[in-house]
């Protein structure tokens, strides 16, 4: 796993948008994250540096300082909004979304318009925190890594 700038910020590789609005996200991030174990995972709106979305599941972020999104919103928690369903909470929009065994999302045409993407569009898999990994399409590292002379992967 690449580390694009001297003391920065580790990345996973790129995923891309594909006509069927499917993601594979990077296997590296996959394994870290543990992020096939519960067979669902929580799609978070990008921050406006990098745009995108976040990806957590309910054994982290429930037992992470930023729990209250859950304890606050039981039908978020529980899986009863409707898949794909995003739900406002404190600025940022949250949804929950199945995840295939090799870490494949699909999303839909209103999902992919909510998080103000389109098919085609390459994400790059950062490691933001020990809750949740970013697949961002904007900013400082998305710069560098499309710069960069080191082999990043694409899925």
């Amino acid at each position: 796993m690449p580390q694009i700038a001297k003391g920065g910020k580790f990345i996973f590789g790129w995923s891309v948008i594909k006509n069927n609005y499917m993601i594979q996200l990077p296997f590296l991030a996959v394994e870290e994250y543990n992020i096939t174990s519960e067979k669902k995972v929580y799609i978070i709106s990008g921050s406006e540096h990098t745009s995108g979305f976040c990806v957590s599941r309910k054994g982290i972020l429930g037992c992470s300082k930023m729990k209250d999104i859950l304890t606050d919103n039981p039908l978020l928690n529980d899986y009863k909004t409707k898949e794909g369903e995003f739900l406002k909470y404190k600025g940022r929009l949250y949804c929950w979304l199945p995840v295939s065994d090799d870490g494949i999302l699909q999303f839909t045409e209103d999902i992919i318009k909510i998080l103000s993407l389109k098919i085609g569009d390459k994400l790059l898999s950062i490691r933001g925190s020990d809750v949740a990994f970013v697949m961002g399409v904007k900013g400082r590292l998305v710069e560098y890594a499309t710069k960069s002379n080191d082999a990043i992967e694409v899925y």
